[in-house]
């Protein structure tokens, strides 16, 4: 029973340093990217607006902008329009995440993101 216990809280310190220090951008980014891409935005640019929401947003705001932005019951799965995104955008709740989404999607729209 320690030894389990020494092994998870040592897991744990680990997958927490790698978090910190950036080792799991990768991860993140492309965790990122796959949910852009399931949303129905294009691979590179889907590609382009998950470098920049790596940089900009920590793990806790990017998973609120993941459970903010999942369909509700009665609300569309997919091919929904511009009222329905800026509905889901209200509801998660932090400005700065919806200002580095809506700011990636532009820049990474026209090619300087």
């Amino acid at each position: 029973m320690g030894k389990f216990l020494f092994g998870t809280v040592a897991l744990a310190l680990l997958i927490g340093i790698a978090f910190q220090t950036g080792l799991a951008d990768p991860l993140v980014k492309w965790q990122v990217q796959s949910a852009l891409e399931e949303s129905g935005v294009a691979e590179e640019r889907a590609e382009c607006m998950s470098d920049r929401m790596v940089d900009r947003l920590s793990l806790f705001q990017l998973y609120k902008l993941q459970q903010g932005m999942k369909a509700r019951e009665g609300e569309p799965e997919d091919g929904y329009g511009l009222g329905e995104l800026v509905k889901r955008l209200r509801r998660v709740g932090d400005g700065k995440a919806v200002a580095v989404v809506t700011t990636s999607a532009g820049l990474c729209a026209i090619g300087i993101g």
